[in-house]
């Protein structure tokens, strides 16, 4: 599996009107939580933000939350900010216009945001432009830096570096509260909050 960790310059270049990360002279980062809620992951990833004092954005699947209201009332209750990834993790490159869209729109309906993040970063140039200048007036967030947790040929540790070498001020960081990713972010999230915590840094959700 080839992935690139961190974002590279030329991309963010290439796909400018793309959310990549959010520049900043502070210490700021932006944890972000794909493919939930899930019933034992998300329920982990909150008490280990709430340990810091921490808010992340959380980019749920439609159906998930269909399956899981109270968990998503949680995210929300708990001051997380929640975001759109389509209801069924259609990836854009591999669907029509028209059943990628309904998906979405499907999505909107259990979650309330203009915030969104294409699964798999998959979306083509039309789909991006129609979700941002169309009336939907989505943002469409990608991400500085990828933790790998989805990836079961890494271990644990590897995870945990792959964010604590890579990420700082302003960086997008992607995780996902998963049953599939699970095994590496016991690890690689704890060791994320704790390194940069103890570098000065506050853990801020993306506003719409």
């Amino acid at each position: 599996m080839w992935y690139f960790i961190k974002t590279p310059w030329y991309l963010k270049r290439m796909y400018s009107n793309l959310m990549w990360d959010i520049p900043s002279r502070e210490k700021i980062m932006y944890l972000t939580f794909d493919d939930g809620p899930h019933p034992i992951a998300t329920p982990f990833v909150l008490e280990q933000l709430k340990k810091y004092n921490a808010k992340g954005t959380f980019f749920c699947i439609g159906k998930n939350v269909m399956d899981h209201p109270a968990l998503y009332e949680r995210l929300l209750s708990e001051g997380h900010v929640t975001a759109n990834h389509t209801f069924n993790h259609l990836n854009g490159w591999q669907v029509t216009d028209e059943e990628y869209f309904k998906d979405i729109i499907d999505a909107r309906k259990y979650i309330d945001s203009s915030l969104f993040r294409p699964p798999y970063g998959r979306i083509t140039r039309f789909q991006a432009k129609h979700l941002t200048q169309s009336s939907l007036q989505f943002k469409i967030v990608m991400w500085d830096v990828v933790s790998g947790d989805f990836d079961t040929t890494i271990t644990p540790e590897k995870c945990s570096v792959n964010v604590t070498r890579n990420a700082g001020a302003g960086s997008i960081v992607i995780f996902h509260d998963s049953e599939k990713a699970f095994p590496n972010l016991q690890k690689a999230l704890p060791d994320t909050l704790e390194h940069f915590s103890a570098m000065g840094y506050r853990f801020d959700a993306i506003t719409g």
